[in-house]
C-alpha cells in the first residue's frame, strides 16, 4: 500500500486542495466553482493527505474570534446559507480559545481508509500547538456524525437544516487534558 502524505499550514494552500474541496463538498450540491473557497481562508489552518501527487482528503480549521459564537455564511458563493451559533461558546471564556473545523471532505475512492482521520489530527494538533486552543466545534453533515464521534467529537445542540446543504449537528472536543 502506497504511503499518504499529511501537509498542514497556515495560509492559502494551492490549487490542487481546493480542487478537491470543491469537487468533494460543492459540486455534489450543484454549487458553482469557487462556492468551496471561504473569505477567511487565507487566516484559517489547511490540512490534506496527498497520494501518488493527488489531494484525497482536506480540511481548513479557524480560531473562532473572542467575541464570535461561531455563527456565520456556509460558503463565499451568492445566497450562502447561515449556519448557526454554537451553544456553549455564548458564556463560555473557559473553554476559549476555541476553533472551528470546516470543510472537511475525502474523495468518496478514498473514503474509509483513515485519510479524513489524519487530516482531522492534523489540524487539532496545528491548533493546539500554534494557537493554545482548548477546544474545537464542527458542523457535521448527519451522516459523517459517526466518523467524528469515533474520532472523540461529542454532540451538542439540537439538530438544524443548513439550506441547500442538508441536515447537520453541532459537535465539540475538549483538549484541555
Amino acid at each position: 500500500m502506497l504511503k499518504p502524505t499529511v501537509h498542514c499550514l497556515f495560509g492559502q494552500p494551492a490549487g490542487p486542495y481546493f480542487d478537491t474541496r470543491f469537487a468533494v463538498l460543492r459540486k455534489p450540491l450543484g454549487l458553482p466553482l469557487g462556492s468551496e473557497r471561504l473569505a477567511d481562508d487565507s487566516d484559517a489552518y489547511h490540512a490534506w493527505v496527498e497520494l501518488e501527487e493527488n489531494v484525497v482528503s482536506v480540511g481548513r480549521a479557524h480560531i473562532i474570534e473572542a467575541k464570535s459564537d461561531g455563527s456565520g455564511s456556509d460558503h463565499a458563493g451568492p445566497n450562502a446559507p447561515l449556519i448557526p451559533a454554537f451553544g456553549p461558546l455564548k458564556d463560555g471564556s473557559a473553554i476559549r480559545p476555541a476553533f472551528q473545523i470546516r470543510q472537511m471532505g475525502t474523495l468518496p475512492i478514498h473514503q474509509r481508509k483513515g485519510f479524513a482521520a489524519l487530516t482531522l489530527d492534523a489540524l487539532e494538533q496545528a491548533l493546539i500547538q500554534h494557537e493554545g486552543a482548548k477546544s474545537g466545534f464542527l458542523q457535521a453533515r448527519v451522516h459523517a456524525i459517526p466518523f467524528y464521534q469515533s474520532q472523540g467529537w461529542n454532540l451538542i445542540d439540537e439538530a438544524y437544516e443548513i439550506a441547500g446543504i442538508g441536515p447537520h449537528r453541532s459537535m465539540t472536543k475538549s483538549f484541555n487534558d
